[in-house]
């Protein structure tokens, strides 16, 4: 992703012997003639650093300095001077001037200058992205030691060191972005950003953004530039998430990405280009889907270069005991409680029930048992009812009489099912598959048709 980098310089040897020592193909740069013109292209896009000469007419550099932090405080600026004096460099650098050059240049040290800014905007970025993600705590890497986990885990690291885009698919909660991490972690790319993303989580016009990012004024709240997510993991890893769910339009773009490794922001005409990999997961059928015409045949190819599965828990049961281990250490020590026993007969208990919902239930079902465990260890009492397989209580059959005719026993059940719905007349009617309409008249005949749910229309099939 190139840096884009504004001089402003009176002198038109200086400006342009300066642009050809600075420009490079990760550096992109424009020159102004004076302050004035430098003024007007910081407001027309932003840049990340500006280099100027301290003597200019018109607008000086010191001006153009304290105009330039203003509108954009993120901005890092070079003063240069042919009359450098330790007054103007301390004056330049309480005004937020990064740093403080003078005249004749030292272009060796000039580029180790642009070389730290650069260096110093990456971590910046990758700090920021970190704190909008809120890096919750999760699970450091995948566990299990069952065969299909063995399975998987060679498959990983056989592709971790490849360029080639990767689809991971499993159901929802099997951990496909703890297996995309894996990927990420075992690559060349491991010391550059791995960045997620969820699809389903946004609307269209907001994942846009999300990807590909938008320029000032692109539209309603665009108050400023903003990169999106390709931009932020240059170098690294991106991962799509459910890509199931992006748009016919977004595939269209998302494809021009993987093709040309290219894109323009929302509402901007530049086209920027980068180097990353891209790691897609979905819990769908993407092949049923292209031939509904859902998902484009050229993007699900483009995608599915390789294909990793990730087995569901009912798949690998003897990862439970392993996996029950890492949850409750780690909540204890969130809740600040001493590590707690698990009885044998949970995990029994565990390895017997199908968990639909797979690691990510399991997770959540050990945090909450060991948020309201009172002793100093999980017994059978803490699993949920619906795991330990106990059925609730069911409802009392209606007490018929033994002389009760068709019509009474058929009343006596209608109004027993009202009950049991606190008077909810829908509900009612789908439990006893009759329609609404029938409902309401009978209830009507035994004297019964008023109250219950009585803000839906009667006349609504």
């Amino acid at each position: 992703m190139p840096y884009s980098i504004l001089i402003a310089d009176d002198e038109l040897n200086s400006r342009e012997g300066l642009r050809k020592a600075v420009a490079s193909d990760d550096r992109r740069v424009e020159v102004a003639a004076d302050g004035e013109e430098a003024w007007d292209k910081l407001q027309q896009r932003r840049f990340d650093v500006l280099i100027s000469d301290i003597r200019m007419p018109g607008l000086d550099g010191m001006t153009l300095l304290q105009k330039a932090k203003e509108l954009d405080p993120a901005l890092d600026v070079v003063i240069l001077t042919a009359y450098g004096t330790i007054e103007m460099a301390v004056k330049a650098m309480k005004l937020g001037a990064y740093n403080y050059l003078t005249k004749p240049v030292n272009l060796d040290e000039l580029d180790l200058l642009l070389d730290q800014i650069e260096k110093k905007r990456r971590i910046q970025t990758e700090i920021e992205f970190h704190r909008e993600q809120g890096d919750a705590p999760g699970l450091e890497g995948l566990v299990g030691k069952s065969q299909p986990m063995k399975d998987m885990m060679e498959e990983i690291e056989q592709v971790a060191p490849a360029k080639a885009t990767v689809l991971i698919t499993g159901e929802t909660g099997v951990g496909k972005e703890l297996a995309a991490r894996a990927i990420h972690n075992l690559s060349p790319r491991r010391d550059r950003l791995f960045v997620p993303i969820h699809c389903a989580a946004l609307s269209e016009n907001l994942l846009e953004s999300e990807l590909f990012g938008h320029e000032r004024g692109a539209f309603t709240g665009a108050v400023k530039q903003r990169k999106g997510r390709f931009e932020i993991a240059d170098g690294g890893t991106l991962f799509l998430d459910e890509i199931s769910e992006i748009s016919q339009s977004i595939q269209v773009k998302l494809l021009r990405v993987l093709q040309e490794k290219q894109f323009e922001r929302v509402g901007g005409s530049e086209t920027i280009h980068v180097d990353i990999r891209i790691i897609a997961a979905t819990n769908r059928d993407l092949q049923e889907l292209v031939d509904k015409g859902e998902f484009r045949e050229d993007l699900f190819y483009r995608l599915k270069v390789v294909t990793l599965f990730v087995p569901p828990l009912r798949e690998r049961a003897s990862d439970i005991p392993l996996l029950v281990d890492t949850f409750v250490e780690r909540f204890s020590r969130e809740n600040g409680r001493k590590p707690l026993k698990v009885a044998p007969a949970v995990i029994e208990c565990f390895q017997r029930y199908a968990w639909p919902g797979n690691v990510r239930e399991l997770q959540g079902v050990i945090e909450s048992m060991v948020i309201l465990a009172r002793g100093d260890a999980l017994e059978m009492k803490n699993v949920p009812r619906e795991i330990r397989g106990e059925a609730e209580e069911p409802d009392p059959a209606p007490v018929i009489q033994g002389d009760a005719t068709l019509a009474e026993v058929e009343k006596q059940v209608i109004l027993e099912t009202l009950k049991k719905f606190d008077g909810n007349r829908t509900r009612t009617a789908e439990a006893l598959g009759i329609g609404r309409r029938t409902l309401i008249r009978k209830l009507h005949e035994y004297g019964a048709g008023s109250g219950g749910d009585s803000d839906e229309e009667e006349d609504d099939e």
